[in-house]
């Protein structure tokens, strides 16, 4: 280091300790030097504008102290950097704040600007706190507030206030009193509302700025020195409330922005934070459904951050008050928590869409909040069909509310009446339909796309098509559209039928949607393009194959109107006769009821099942016995409440696979989701392992297949392939359904695609290109590694047997990580296993848990976890016999969170 730099080293030590200007003499005594030598180099730091002088006897130096050479001195993590949009809409502002904070030698006196509620007061005592980790001002200076607003009636009382009084300045002045401007020495003096200060007031806070002194009210000799920053705060133009010759001696003028012009990520982030200290009030995690962030996010909030935070307390209270009154689990804020004004916010979901779907991208349908996580956790409760918000339909609400529909799905039920009226709309066209009646539904643009598409199609595909086609698209297209800037899903049940019987009019919809994508700045999902196909087929496509596309829906229940009522209000809402009733007289005897019940499945039966949805006993074993006599295939979900019939249609009439409604029936009725999950445990034991190969034939490419992956998977004989053909989809799907109920089908390997629920696909390329033989090899290894692991078990066991718990251990555990939305590698997932199994065994043996350190912090901090888990584990405690306690679900939900993978 050169000799002018450590001189300039030291006058900034000795500033910091003596917390004013310092003389030549007093640095050449640290260093041991001549003073002139040190003047000198004082002389030329000044030149260059590295210090400043203080005239006087002795002349006093000053470090000029900018902002990059001052980082040592101020924590890297500042008050000021810790602000919500310091790098977004406070960026400019906090730069104006340190810069008015560190200028030499005592700073710049500061005016904020803004309305109502965008956080003056916050800003100014955030300066302050880095006036004192920048060690501008000591430690322990005062910061003195005072609102000007408070005595605006009284301007001397103001005035007196401030600058304080001599005794008999005026009748009752009977002592001297220390004004604020006195008790804010070597500190701030943030005066709120400074428009209400009379132009008096102004004057003479004008001169002190000037001077460096003031006089209290009535005071005519003496003068009272003092170090003080002034920070001034109006909601008023300065220019019309202020004298100029104030606003001229304030040089820096800070502007705060209002909550709309922050951006929509920043707002998050306030959200976020305001619902954290909530969480810190309480002391426990605070749960939001994703509808009614969007609320918080959207909602016009005249009054900014301010309103914003009492809104968030607000919901927050009405949630806590539901959690206490009726006992919940859990806090949950809902949009029934939400003021009027706030629930508005989700109406404007449609122009924000983007915005919404970049910060929600990843997020499940539940967030949680805590105040000592670093960021919220996100849970996805899984709803297999997670239509978005749309517009609600006014007259049927009330109806919703009357069934007992839950908030989130009222949205779903309102979108498929929509959908219903277009599809009857189109189905009964006239040919002499004009286009400014179809302009009232859908807009110009698209019925200019669709005139383009079919122009282009009729060229391709060298056909015509009439104006049924035309405006029938044209409505098909407008509701697809919406779906997709609403971030909805699109199914095709039948997609893989489209693309191999409809090769051309699929290729042809595919360039389609490139010029809808164009158009609309969207992405047509393959599902839709499928859709479009058909449009284009239509000549080809009767209207019977729509009815092939939905599963049937049969309401039995005993008594003389409870299955008809049910399916009333079914039908109703969802606004097409879909599910049928039948209602079982309690005289009936269960074999006639059996024979009416089969004989309406094989009416109703279009190739896609039946859901039988009874309340109790004998109706409950009827699907069974029907698709052994018939073939068709019958899922039966008991103890059937409206909700459940309603959400059943609705997912039939959308053209939902069997499989995905059954599940989502029995997620919604507790009583048989336990009963039904342990069953599956129970018949997943000692199943044989099955790999399916699948071609239109059921010979040649399936054969062939077969023969390659048994000559990889020599002296695998727990392990057999069964070629199958999928010409006939019902036929092949029923057939899958058989093998499920006695092997275990381990993977699906097809020259089209085939994706079912729970099995593995891998396509025939893959297995001639080599990848799927390594995926084959991989499921083939997984199996083994736990049918070792359970052979070793058993001998450690004494209570279970080692071999079954591991079969309903992995079932389980797949089950936390799809309800957590959480994945964990192999390696941790084998880990689990041995924990619980464990576990089991020792609890079936009247063993002890293990206390969990600190379980009511965690209980606080995960109770919406704690009992999505379990939930989960219920058919184990029902199959074992056992309950597992709170301290172990501790444990066990901390092995999964602490080792996920976020899907």
């Amino acid at each position: 280091m050169n000799k002018i730099d450590q001189v300039y080293e030291i006058l900034v030590e000795l500033e910091e300790k003596k917390r004013r200007g310092i003389s030549a003499s007093e640095i050449s005594k640290v260093l041991g030097a001549d003073r002139a030598n040190i003047s000198r180099y004082l002389n030329k730091l000044y030149k260059k504008h590295r210090v400043e002088k203080i005239n006087g006897r002795p002349v006093l130096y000053r470090a000029i102290k900018s902002e990059s050479i001052y980082k040592r001195t101020v924590e890297s993590k500042n008050s000021l950097d810790k602000i919500i949009g310091a790098q977004q809409s406070l960026r400019t502002p906090i730069q104006q704040a340190k810069a008015a904070i560190l200028y030499p030698p005592n700073g710049l006196h500061t005016l904020i600007l803004g309305e109502t509620g965008v956080g003056k007061s916050m800003f100014a005592e955030l300066m302050y706190q880095f006036a004192k980790e920048a060690k501008v001002i000591p430690e322990d200076a005062p910061f003195i507030r005072f609102n000007c607003a408070d005595y605006a009636e009284n301007p001397q009382l103001i005035m007196a206030q401030i600058f304080g009084v001599k005794k008999g300045a005026y009748t009752g002045a009977d002592k001297d009193k220390e004004g604020l401007l006195k008790k804010a020495d070597s500190g701030i003096l943030f005066l709120d509302e400074v428009h209400r200060l009379s132009p008096q007031g102004q004057e003479m806070l004008f001169t002190y700025i000037d001077k460096g002194f003031f006089r209290p009210l009535g005071e005519t000799e003496k003068v009272i020195y003092v170090n003080v920053r002034i920070i001034a705060a109006t909601t008023e133009d300065p220019q019309s409330y202020l004298l100029k010759t104030f606003t001229r001696r304030i040089p820096m003028t800070i502007v705060l922005p209002s909550l709309k012009d922050k951006g929509i990520m920043e707002r998050y982030n306030l959200i976020e934070s305001f619902i954290k200290e909530e969480s810190k009030r309480i002391g426990k995690s605070i749960y939001i459904n994703k509808n009614s962030l969007i609320s918080l996010l959207l909602y016009d909030c005249p009054n900014n951050i301010g309103q914003l935070k009492s809104d968030i307390q607000l919901a927050c209270a009405k949630a806590f008050v539901n959690y206490k009154s009726r006992q919940e689990e859990y806090i949950l804020i809902t949009q029934s928590d939400l003021p009027q004004h706030v629930k508005r916010g989700l109406l404007k979901i449609k122009q924000n869409r983007e915005d919404i779907d970049c910060i929600f991208k990843g997020k499940g349908d539940i967030l949680r909040f805590y105040y000592k996580d670093d960021k919220e956790y996100e849970i996805n409760y899984q709803y297999n069909d997670n239509e978005g918000f749309y517009d609600i339909i006014e007259k049927k609400l009330e109806d919703l509310k009357n069934t007992g529909v839950k908030d989130e799905e009222v949205s779903n039920i309102i979108n498929l009446a929509i959908e219903s009226h277009f599809q009857k709309y189109i189905k009964n066209f006239s040919l002499n339909i004009k286009k400014k009646e179809i302009l009232e539904i859908v807009n110009i643009e698209i019925l200019e796309v669709v005139e383009e598409i079919l122009s282009f199609a009729s060229k391709r595909l060298e056909k015509e098509y009439d104006e049924k086609i035309y405006f029938g698209l044209a409505l098909h297209l407008h509701g697809c559209i919406e779906r997709l800037k609403n971030g909805n899903e699109i199914y095709h049940p039948k997609l893989n039928m489209i693309r191999v019987d409809y090769p051309d009019e699929f290729l042809v919809a595919m360039e389609i949607a490139k010029i809808i994508d164009d158009k609309f700045n969207i992405e047509t999902p393959l599902d839709e393009i499928g859709y479009l196909a058909m449009f284009l087929a239509s000549n080809t496509l009767d209207s019977e194959d729509e009815e092939e596309d939905k599963v049937g829906i049969l309401v039995i229940m005993h008594g003389k109107s409870t299955a008809s009522s049910m399916v009333e209000v079914a039908n109703t809402l969802v606004g097409i006769q879909h599910a049928k009733a039948l209602d079982m007289p309690l005289s009936m005897k269960p074999q006639d009821m059996y024979e009416i019940v089969k004989q309406h499945v094989k009416e109703m039966h279009k190739g896609k099942g039946i859901i039988l949805m009874v309340d109790m006993g004998s109706l409950t074993n009827f699907g069974d016995m029907i698709y052994e006599e018939t073939g068709i295939i019958v899922k039966t979900v008991d103890m059937v409440s409206t909700p459940m019939v309603i959400d059943a249609c609705r997912k039939a009439v959308l053209g939902r696979e069997i499989d995905e409604i059954y599940t989502s029936c029995r997620e919604m009725n507790f009583y048989n989701k336990s009963i039904e999950r342990t069953n599956d445990i129970t018949n997943d034991i000692n199943r044989k392992n099955i790999i399916i190969t699948a071609c239109f034939t059921g010979e040649g490419a399936s054969e062939r297949l077969k023969r390659i992956i048994q000559e990889k998977l020599y002296k695998k004989d727990s392990i057999e392939i069964i070629p199958l053909n999928i010409l006939d989809r019902k036929e092949f799907l029923c057939k899958i359904k058989q093998y499920k109920e006695k092997h275990k089908i381990l993977a699906i390997i097809s020259t089209i695609d085939i994706h079912l629920d729970g099995i593995q696909f891998i396509s025939a390329a893959e297995v001639l290109n080599g990848e799927g033989i390594k995926k084959i090899l991989d499921i083939v290894k997984e199996e083994e590694m736990y049918l070792n692991i359970g052979k070793s078990l058993k001998e450690h066991m004494i209570y279970i047997d080692g071999r079954k718990i591991i079969d309903h251990l992995r079932y389980v555990i797949d089950d936390i990580q799809r309800k957590l939305n959480v994945q964990v590698v192999d390696e941790v997932k084998i880990g689990i296993i041995l924990h619980l199994s464990f576990l089991i065994d020792k609890l079936c043996g009247g063993g002890k848990e293990v206390k969990f350190y600190n379980l009511e912090e965690y209980k606080n901090q995960y109770s919406r976890e704690l009992i999505l888990i379990k939930d989960c584990l219920k058919p184990l405690e029902k199959n074992y016999n056992i309950e597992i306690d709170e301290n172990e679900l501790a444990y066990i939900c901390k092995m999964f969170l602490l080792n996920r993978e976020d899907i």
